[in-house]
């Protein structure tokens, strides 16, 4: 029997794969389409998606094939307005080692993610959808377009905003979609368009287009305000209409746009389900949620949610904890959902008023990443500091090894399991007891500013964490802070463990 079957291999669907592929889970994924598609759709990794790459081993790859700093370049009434590079003074995420989103094309991330999880030995089945299924107390019966019956422990529904899994399942997706269109898109080549930055041409009317170069390809993400006809309907997508559009908005003669391989209509749709576990059966991504693209925060709030399910799968499935450790994924993904739509929603209100001004575009959408945090959780348990609360997202610290070269604390993280944190020598015994008592659960455990790193990571790290004395932390396998405990004694970390154990 496979552990988990996944519906759906667009990110999402793929970065769940490759998390529980690497702990050894069995896993399949499933996707109805006959072949992975070619589209640049959502081009925007943010610095956790990053982060959550380069725990699973593909964040070397995106970063190489991917364009990070790229400067928005914004033209008003077809004259040139400005210039900007959106993180020149640091990415939005504190502590992070990546200080800057990286743009490409998200089938450029797929590939990326599906030869991962070919390494780890699985690969996708294509011209597979899902048609059926049914839940009982020891798994999950699926039934293929093909005929084929595939019986797993648990379900995901990474499928989409068309979701079968949650149509089956019967989960209201609550919101509202907008009839009227608001805006086209595709993939196209810009003969004589320079490839240097993302160029954005806005007009006094609020209306747009805008190219952003695809890294790697001739190829540009073409975004543009309708096109209407005489009787004021929007026109289709279509070569010729961004032609005409371009020629309209941003003035610049001789520039010729060919060889379009995706044509597509955007419309405001805002949806939240109503639940994100049934039973063994659980929704991530545009399954669960759907939004205003501003900010660029649908495929990461996806990502986010893959990798915030992975690590509970993989340790009720082991036998490591109990099921109940899989009502937290509701717990702790739904408010965040909720909030997404709730910001871009906002954001789209206001980047569409603020591109009216001369030198304002998109830039204005990137602000302080969502879900940062689930301090409301109850897998947040302990103090707060003066700098963190048990919930957060662990930041990163830079710091020298005693032979003077550079490291992370990210480095320590436990390779997907959980990580002790000791601040201060005297928490050395302690650190190796709750090594000890729980080595299923803790893949590492350090003593921050002892003599591995001749002391140099203690002032960065109490400074960061908030910590003026001796205490524990401990660092879920997902990089947010399970416990801050103060002291020495290991007992807090025992009972948390030990609770989560069962």
């Amino acid at each position: 029997m496979t552990d988990v079957l996944i519906v759906g291999a667009g990110p999402t669907g793929l970065t769940l794969a490759c998390d529980l592929a690497r702990r050894d889970i069995a896993v399949r994924v499933v996707d109805r389409r006959a072949a992975p598609h070619r589209e640049s759709r959502g081009k925007t990794l943010h610095p956790r998606s990053l982060e959550v790459f380069r725990e699973l081993g593909v964040a070397g790859p995106v970063l190489a094939v991917g364009t990070a700093h790229l400067v928005f370049r914004k033209y008003f009434d077809g004259a040139w307005a400005s210039d900007t590079d959106p993180f020149a003074d640091g990415g939005p995420l504190p502590g992070s080692p990546y200080d800057s989103a990286v743009f490409m094309g998200q089938w450029q991330i797929e590939d990326i993610l599906r030869e991962r999880l070919a390494a780890l030995g699985v690969t996708v089945e294509y011209g597979a959808g899902l048609t059926a299924f049914h839940q009982d107390g020891d798994g999950v019966t699926a039934t293929l377009a093909d005929g084929r019956s595939v019986r797993s422990a648990y379900l995901v529904g990474c499928d989409g905003g068309h979701s079968s899994v949650r149509q089956l399942l019967g989960v209201p997706f609550e919101g509202h979609s907008e009839e009227a269109r608001t805006m086209v898109c595709g993939d196209v080549e810009a003969v004589g368009l320079g490839r240097e930055c993302w160029h954005q041409w806005f007009t006094t009317g609020g209306e747009a287009v805008m190219l952003c170069p695809i890294p790697g390809t001739d190829v540009f993400q073409f975004q543009g305000s309708l096109e209407l006809d005489e009787r004021g309907e929007p026109l289709p997508p279509s070569l010729e209409s961004f032609q005409r559009l371009f020629d309209r908005h941003a003035r610049v003669p001789g520039v010729r746009l060919r060889r379009p391989t995706w044509l597509s209509t955007w419309r405001v749709n805002v949806r939240l389900a109503e639940r994100l576990r049934t039973g063994r059966v659980f929704l991530a991504g545009d399954a669960a949620h759907v939004h205003p693209i501003a900010g660029g925060l649908g495929m990461n709030t996806g990502i986010q949610d893959a990798f915030n399910l992975g690590w509970k799968l993989a340790l009720v499935l082991s036998g490591r904890a109990g099921s109940t450790l899989l009502d937290t994924y509701d717990e702790e993904r739904l408010p965040v959902a909720a909030l997404t739509l709730e910001v871009t929603t906002d954001r789209l209100r206001h980047v569409l008023d603020a591109i009216k001004d001369p030198g304002n575009g998109t830039e204005t959408t990137l602000t302080a990443p969502i879900g940062a945090s689930y301090h409301w959780s109850s897998l947040a348990a302990g103090e707060r500091t003066a700098s963190v609360r048990p919930g957060d997202r662990a930041p990163d610290v830079p710091f020298p090894d005693r032979a003077g070269h550079p490291r992370r604390l990210f480095d320590l993280w436990g390779e997907g399991r959980f990580t002790v944190l000791g601040f201060g020598p005297d928490t050395r015994e302690a650190l190796h007891a709750t090594a000890t008592a729980h080595g299923d659960l803790i893949g590492s455990h350090a003593l921050v500013g002892g003599p591995a790193d001749g002391g140099a990571t203690a002032p960065a790290a109490r400074r960061t964490y908030g910590i003026d004395g001796d205490a524990l932390v401990l660092i879920r396998p997902d990089h947010h802070i399970a416990l801050v405990s103060r002291g020495t004694d290991p007992e807090p970390v025992h009972r948390y463990l030990g609770a989560l154990s069962g």
